[in-house]
């Protein structure tokens, strides 16, 4: 059996969380392979919002196994609440999740020293979520991390000792802080993690595979965001693309099956960075408005533009993505006319590859088509679609060579329409 990946192909926010749990029910083994509590994925049914932020979306389906994989960093007291939130509204966790001992823990003082790190930037602040994820992923690759498995082997030592080399880093700032309130919400986290199987993943894994077990591996945030291929140094700081689910999870390449990338019908954006084909008028108010561009985590209201062609050929590119999933695709109902970005302009020379550098001079070149003028959030299969949308669906495909299997016209499980039934 191979692993399917299912990642996102623009700055995050794409709608990842609603599509895994569409697809859960064909899985046996649904896995996070990267990023923290930063990410958060938003899932409706049956009237209820849920906001998941660590766990893999499949927790839902009572008879999935959902596991943390090794290149996730966790936060104990946030991961604590948000599985208190889950039991509370039903969903029994204890059985269905498991935690790789090699996933990093998110230190009360990693979250005090990106808020000090951020502060010191000024003007040229990345725009990080205050989630501790950036110290936490460079304690690691300066091999100065706390593990989950730590937890179980000389526990005390070693957090004491990571805390003390945070503390004198801290001094270098004038930056007050609390870590005695901090703490004791962490610890109290740490006794959470403790009622779960803590686990090798790359094993537990790869033993799925050979017992014929379907996995899919769920990435967070999105392509652009990707410590080496996205819009650097404005990036997240772990590997978005579907190469991060071979090191976020411990399995080869050649056990890379489909490659799900799920796209908005339009581009949005949050925090800093270069948004080429961002909208600074009514049209992108209207797009924030229609579609709730608002974080699930922050709450941040998103930057909203016409969808990126650019970006998203080179996202399909190095993610060999073999189906695509558009969403929001009912936020664009009622506009006249949609754009859509198919080539930069950067010193009066137009190029159609993703830049080595994204900066704010890069111009749109667009192509329009004819908007649909119809509401689609009360319909059920393709068959139902305006002519104008099949165009813009049609346009899309042919430009990026890549078939678009499910669109989504709503927020709800069931506002999910499959196309290419076999």
């Amino acid at each position: 059996m191979k692993v399917d990946v299912l990642l996102g192909l623009q700055w995050g926010d794409e709608g990842k969380g609603k599509v895994v749990d569409v697809l859960t029910p064909n899985y046996d083994l649904i896995t996070r392979f990267q990023g923290g509590p930063n990410a958060g994925h938003t899932l409706e049914f049956e009237g209820k919002k849920f906001v998941l932020r660590s766990i893999p979306s499949g927790i839902f389906q009572g008879d999935k196994v959902n596991v943390i994989g090794n290149g996730v960093v966790l936060d104990p007291a946030l991961f604590k609440a948000e599985v208190e939130a889950l039991e509370q509204s039903g969903h029994p966790l204890a059985e269905r999740l498991k935690i790789s001992k090699k996933a990093h823990l998110i230190l009360p003082t990693h979250r005090l020293l990106d808020a000090a790190y951020e502060s010191a930037k000024g003007s040229g602040k990345i725009g990080t979520t205050g989630k501790g994820i950036g110290p936490t992923y460079t304690d690691k690759v300066s091999r100065n991390g706390v593990r989950v498995g730590d937890i179980l082997h000389n526990f005390e030592e070693k957090y004491n000792t990571a805390i003390t080399r945070h503390k004198e880093i801290l001094k270098q700032y004038d930056f007050e802080y609390d870590l005695p309130a901090l703490e004791k919400a962490w610890f109290e986290g740490i006794e959470c993690i403790k009622r779960f199987e803590l686990i090798d993943s790359e094993h537990f894994v790869n033993d799925a595979l050979k017992t014929g077990k379907k996995v899919l591996a769920e990435g967070a945030q999105g392509t652009m965001l990707d410590i080496d291929f996205g819009s650097y140094p404005f990036v997240t700081s772990s590997n978005t693309i579907c190469a991060g689910a071979c090191t976020g999870l411990g399995i080869a390449p050649r056990s890379i099956g489909d490659v799900f990338g799920i796209f908005k019908a339009y581009c949005t954006r949050v925090g800093s960075g270069p948004f080429p084909t961002e909208l600074f008028d009514e049209t992108g108010d209207n797009m924030r408005k229609i579609g709730y561009e608002f974080g699930s985590v922050t709450g941040r209201p998103r930057r909203c533009g016409w969808v990126d062609l650019v970006a998203l050929k080179y996202a399909v590119m190095i993610n060999g993505v073999t189906q695509l999933i558009m969403m929001k695709s009912d936020v664009m109902d009622g506009f006249d006319t949609i754009k859509a970005c198919v080539a930069y302009k950067i010193d009066g020379t137009e190029v159609e590859q993703f830049p080595y550098d994204l900066n704010d001079g890069a111009e749109p070149v667009y192509v329009e088509l004819p908007g649909w003028k119809t509401d689609m959030t009360k319909m059920q299969s393709e068959d139902e679609f305006p002519e104008e949308f099949n165009a813009y669906i049609s346009f899309l495909e042919e430009e990026l060579e890549v078939p678009i299997k499910i669109v989504s016209v709503g927020p709800d499980r069931d506002q999910t329409i499959i196309r290419y039934q076999e």
